[in-house]
């Protein structure tokens, strides 16, 4: 089986499967859990300096269909436990459990409680130190959070007022709720961290109670914005991800976060440059013996990818992901059914007919259409393949796997970018493209 241990930063690990700083990692109770399930490493629930209480309710989640937490909104904060009580239990777990990853997150405001809770979760046996500059509610009104790391030259600051007495590795987990993340993963690296950790949560509101016309969670009959997270947010962290380990002047090894429920999620991340990847939502809504399922899944892939450790993927998708104007303009694409499957919804001929290119037709089944479910004599989907722009969007709302799919077609035509493009025209050399009829 591949390798699946873990380096980031100086800090080792079993596996790259971490619990994010959250309410799964909230006691020793659930590291206990953790750690007996198969979990590689702990980012511990934020410990914060300042008087901790919660409120009731915290969650509200974004349901679609059966689906339920497809995103999940949160108002809850740091944890509300003394920072005795956690320092003793990351103490005793890390003293239970020394080939885990035992990471503390931390949130504090002044120069010398940076100092001091630093020192505290060194003495307690820390692996690593996780600066919270992320989370978007609550804290931010106290000046820590997001309210840090939306302004790169204070991230700067507090990050070198934490390396001033590390002795650890240093993580700084940013937020999401920023024009562009890179500029504070800079800052990061110019305060000397270690390692960044992304994304926090999203700013949010998922829900208002049409009944009471209070947004969800409701507190008493008011309200909050709070922190989305879960499958949702996957897109919005691959892109952040990917951002990160694409500019050279961050350039520092990086934990992914947002959304990661299986080993594909977390393949997809390492591939976009993670090197572990942390998980909170998951735990919430499926319990901690998911990643059981995460180490076998990801260890299988590997070895039919031919990889023997997480290194041979980490970071292969980052230079495929490039700005616009580098992709072909002359390569072709074209959607084709397989009728074999078709169960005779007609999605695909809605969605082109209504909300993309008007390049399908309804025609008369003529002995095609013998799927599943197909009602005999009623008119089935022919893509007229001359005018289809490749778009996927009826391969994207087929509900049945691999009826719709899309086929490159040769064009015997040279690649041709933008700048390209631009350049043969204006010297005469090329015709302009013809627009879509």
């Amino acid at each position: 089986m591949a390798d699946l241990s873990v380096n980031l930063a100086g800090i080792k690990s079993p596996n790259p499967f971490w619990l994010a700083s959250g309410p799964p990692s909230n006691s020793a109770r659930q590291a206990n859990r953790a750690f007996e399930a198969g979990w590689g490493g702990i980012v511990w629930k934020t410990i914060s300096n300042d008087a901790i209480v919660n409120t009731s309710s915290r969650y509200a989640s974004l349901n679609l269909g059966t689906l339920r937490m497809a995103g999940l909104n949160n108002i809850e904060l740091t944890t509300d436990r003394s920072p005795e009580t956690n320092f003793r239990e990351i103490a005793e777990i890390k003293r239970r459990w020394p080939d885990r990853a035992m990471v503390v997150s931390l949130m504090v405001d002044t120069r010398e409680c940076w100092h001091e809770f630093v020192k505290r979760a060194i003495d307690a046996g820390a692996d690593g130190i996780e600066c919270n500059f992320g989370c978007p509610h609550g804290m931010c009104e106290r000046g820590m959070g997001a309210a840090v790391g939306q302004q790169p030259a204070v991230t700067e600051k507090i990050v070198t007022w934490v390396m001033e007495v590390a002795t650890i590795p240093v993580i700084v987990k940013l937020t999401p709720n920023i024009t562009d993340i890179t500029y504070a993963a800079r800052a990061a690296r110019q305060g000397g961290a270690n390692a960044i950790s992304l994304i926090n949560t999203i700013k949010s509101i998922t829900q208002v109670n049409l009944d009471c016309l209070v947004p969800e969670p409701n507190v008493g009959g008011l309200s909050t914005h709070g922190g989305y997270c879960g499958p949702a947010v996957k897109p919005i962290a691959l892109h952040m991800v990917q951002c990160c380990a694409a500019d050279p002047e961050v350039g520092l090894p990086i934990s992914g976060i947002g959304g990661i429920a299986n080993w594909r999620d977390a393949a997809e991340f390492i591939a976009l440059g993670a090197t572990s990847v942390q998980v909170c939502t998951a735990i919430m809504h499926y319990g901690f013996r998911i990643v059981e399922d995460m180490i076998d899944g990801l260890s299988g892939y590997l070895d039919a990818k031919g990889f023997k450790n997480l290194a041979g993927l980490r970071g292969k998708a980052v230079p495929m992901v490039q700005k616009w104007e580098s992709l072909d303009l002359n390569y072709k694409r074209i959607a084709r059914i397989n009728y074999d499957k078709c169960i005779g919804c007609n999605l695909c001929y809605i969605a082109c007919e209504d909300g993309a290119h008007q390049s399908i037709d309804l025609v008369p089944p003529n002995g095609q259409g013998l799927g599943p479910g197909r009602v005999p004599g009623k008119p089935i989907p022919k893509i007229r393949e001359e005018d289809c722009v490749g778009c996927n969007l009826c391969a994207i709302v087929c509900p049945v796997e691999s009826c719709v799919t899309m086929v490159s077609i040769p064009t015997g035509k040279p690649k041709l970018t933008w700048k390209e493009y631009q350049e043969k025209l204006a010297r005469g050399e090329i015709k302009p493209i013809p627009a879509h009829p």
